[in-house]
């Protein structure tokens, strides 16, 4: 078989263009640090790298949910520490003025101070995050969720359902409870009334008892409307005692749901370098096993540029010259 002159160069050159994409898609893949970077490079390693990169993206998401889900219960823990420690000044203040040799004067001072708690424990109620919303307004935390009547009387009047925030694949936790749940709600532990009734259940409605209790004046007032007022503030005191179990427990529940997102975090830790680790392993390509390759391909590149350039000597033009 003759081979003519326009053959060798044709044959050539395809060697040269044969070396050189295979220089070329050694090179992509030193600068990407992939040795699949299209699915034509490993069509099976291609499609389980696209599972992977799915199961990663929604790891990813899941630990941004965590950390509103932190945030979140973060700031109403600090809330509530307040609330707990404002209830608690209730409590001293109407044992304090369960006092039986109290003057109306002292009764009346007990009072006001009862009101400023009654007005810290409101705003506390009705506060709202680093945007605007109300923390403990359920989904309607657009407007305030405790509201206050003509009359002076307090009711909830945000969300029934509490925030909810799905933390896992297969875990969903509260990150915002609702008024209802905080400042209108009893344990089951609850200490119930002498009579075996249950107990009020709105703190404010406990205070205002209390206070209106101590606005009574009794300095002339006969024995019988001295015990009386002094079984409301008996009833205060209990009801303040179960307000503040109830807070106590929803901060418990939070602090379990905190170290519960810890727990989930270094789980989706360990899962995100696990997937990390299974895509290297799919489409990586090997540092040193591709600088090697890469100057392999080079060098014979180079070559089939220096066979190409002897060849072309060999025309029979420059022969018969």
């Amino acid at each position: 078989m003759r081979l003519s002159t326009g053959m060798i160069y044709d044959q050539q050159m395809r060697g040269i263009q044969t070396s050189q994409a295979s220089w070329l898609k050694v090179g992509e893949q030193l600068s990407t640090g992939n040795r699949v970077n299209r699915p034509s490079d490993d069509a099976v390693a291609a499609a389980q790298a696209v599972v992977v990169s799915q199961a990663q993206a929604e790891t990813a998401q899941y630990k941004t949910a965590r950390v509103f889900a932190t945030q979140n219960q973060s700031t109403e823990e600090t809330t509530l520490k307040q609330v707990a420690d404002v209830v608690i000044s209730a409590q001293t203040i109407v044992v304090g003025a369960a006092n039986g040799v109290l003057s109306d004067a002292d009764r009346s001072s007990y009072a006001t101070q009862l009101e400023g708690i009654r007005a810290q424990l409101l705003n506390l109620a009705n506060s709202t995050d680093g945007n605007g919303r109300y923390l403990f307004a359920g989904y309607e935390s657009d407007k305030a969720p405790f509201v206050t009547d003509a009359s002076g009387s307090t009711t909830y009047d945000g969300g029934l359902n509490p925030i909810t925030q799905k933390v896992d694949a297969s875990r969903t936790l509260t990150t915002n409870h609702t008024g209802k749940q905080v400042f209108d709600s009893l344990t089951s532990s609850a200490v119930k009334e002498p009579d075996g009734s249950t107990g009020e259940s709105n703190i404010f409605t406990i205070l205002d008892t209390a206070i209106n209790s101590l606005k009574v004046p009794l300095d002339d007032a006969d024995q019988t409307a001295v015990d009386a007022e002094a079984a409301k503030l008996d009833i205060a005191n209990r009801g303040l005692r179960n307000s503040l179990n109830n807070v106590s427990s929803v901060r418990s529940e939070i602090g379990t749901n905190l170290q519960e997102l810890d727990n989930l975090d270094s789980k989706g830790d360990d899962t995100a370098l696990n997937l990390k680790t299974q895509m290297s392993g799919l489409v990586g390509a090997d540092t040193t096993e591709t600088i090697s390759s890469y100057t392999m391909q080079q060098a014979a590149l180079q070559a089939s540029y220096t066979v190409f350039q002897q060849m072309s000597k060999l025309s029979l033009f420059q022969l018969n010259s």
